[in-house]
């Protein structure tokens, strides 16, 4: 077998020591070897052995210069020319504030939804080598490339459910593990507090559902926890909801654990479940939406006013359409276990619009109306509206005089052309 150069000085390099240090007999005879070995000719052979690792000095037009004989250099590979240049990092970058600041994976299938979109309400302006190259980067290119912005934003905050000790024996449990549901309409709801680090039951509250099937998520703003607000808030969803609700599983704290919220469920023929005592993976579908939507686009600041109230109820209006028909969302599809190693299997990322009109328990007329409020929205103005709405709650927080309390991402907040 012949071999590589590469193989060659490797070869050389173990043998020419052990030629340099032996006898002349012995030489004789660890050159034959090395020729056979190699396919050097023998004269050349022990040139090359006789000089490996030695220091040569040469002349060339003047100039001295010392170089090793046998080291073995490593090849410099050629630079390959930057295709993702800086006229695709910076709309690039805009899109992904415009997302929300989504991952790659489902980053990439926002841009080539959204870039024609955007281009049809004269909202982004492309040359024809650009459009290409972002409609056709790759998800871990995305991430690659936007590593730098996201380490700008990073939130953090607590959790304040209390437990609700009535009525747990007339409403089953029921666990992650039995959420398979194929049919829209089957949410969990849950709620978060924006009291700032500082509990209390007088501040106000964000009541978040999520569709498990299609990941349909809806928010509305309660001006405290208490049952009515939590009831008035589903009245209001059920309304706008482009599927029926069939069932509804939440924690157990006391603003969902009680007789109004039960017999809401019974009347409407609604399944109502509930999840196990401290087991937050037990409702994963709408825990990871309380940060990802929640969190990330009102922060951790403390909301207790009137003003800050009409604010929120006026930008989830925003929002739930920006999230449900532009933001696209990964299902898991099953887990496998290898040792200490869990894989999971994800499938393509879709927003809930689009799941919803893939599915056929949607109604056809739900569908329709669905499909002309899409044709209306520009995802560009959404984004500037939520972004302002955004800048008046950070006034309104920060005249309260917390500077020390978490704030939410402001990589997202400021969205223009």
């Amino acid at each position: 077998m012949r071999l590589t150069m590469h193989q060659r000085k490797a070869v050389t390099q173990q043998v020419a020591s052990r030629y340099q240090h032996a006898r002349k007999k012995d030489q004789g005879r660890i050159l034959d070897e090395f020729t056979v070995l190699t396919g050097y000719c023998r004269p050349y052979a022990a040139w090359v052995l006789r000089n490996c690792g030695r220091k040569r000095i040469l002349t060339l037009n003047g100039v001295r210069s010392v170089y090793v004989i046998g080291q073995i250099t490593k090849r410099r590979k050629t630079p390959r020319p930057r295709i993702y240049d800086r006229r695709v990092l910076a709309p690039l970058v805009w899109l992904w504030k415009l997302s929300g600041g989504l991952c790659g994976k489902r980053l990439a299938p926002f841009i080539r939804t959204c870039v024609p979109i955007l281009e049809r309400f004269e909202e982004i302006s492309l040359d024809a080598e650009t459009r290409g190259k972002l409609l056709a980067i790759s998800p871990a290119t995305i991430d690659r490339l936007l590593l730098t912005e996201r380490r700008k934003s990073r939130l953090k905050g607590r959790a304040t459910t209390k437990p609700g000790t009535l009525l747990k024996h007339q409403i089953p449990i029921r666990t992650f593990a039995q959420w398979n549901e194929q049919t829209p309409g089957f949410v969990e709801i849950d709620l978060v507090a924006h009291d700032g680090g500082f509990p209390g039951s007088d501040v106000i509250h964000t009541l978040d559902l999520t569709d498990v099937c299609s990941g349909w998520t809806e928010t509305r703003a309660l001006r405290t926890k208490a049952q009515r607000w939590v009831l008035e808030a589903l009245h209001d969803i059920i309304r706008v909801l482009p599927f029926p609700l069939k069932g509804i599983d939440s924690d157990n704290g006391g603003e969902f654990i009680n007789a109004e919220l039960l017999r809401f469920c019974s009347q409407r023929h609604i399944t109502f479940t509930r999840s196990r005592p401290y087991r937050k993976n037990d409702n994963c579908f709408v825990e990871q939406k309380n940060y990802s939507i929640v969190r990330t686009t009102v922060g951790y600041y403390r909301y207790d006013s009137d003003h800050e109230l009409d604010i929120l109820s006026t930008l989830y209006s925003s929002l739930r359409l920006f999230t449900n028909f532009f933001q696209p969302v990964m299902k898991l599809q099953h887990k496998t276990r290898s040792g200490s190693r869990v894989k999971k299997t994800y499938d393509a990322p879709l927003t809930p619009y689009q799941r919803l009109l893939a599915h056929t328990a949607v109604s056809a007329d739900d569908k329709t109306r669905m499909q002309h409020l899409y044709h209306t929205l520009n995802p560009a103005e959404l984004r500037r509206t939520l972004a302002s709405l955004q800048e008046k709650l950070d006034t309104l927080a920060q005249s309260k005089h917390h500077p020390h309390r978490s704030q939410r991402a402001h990589a997202f907040s400021a969205i223009s052309t």
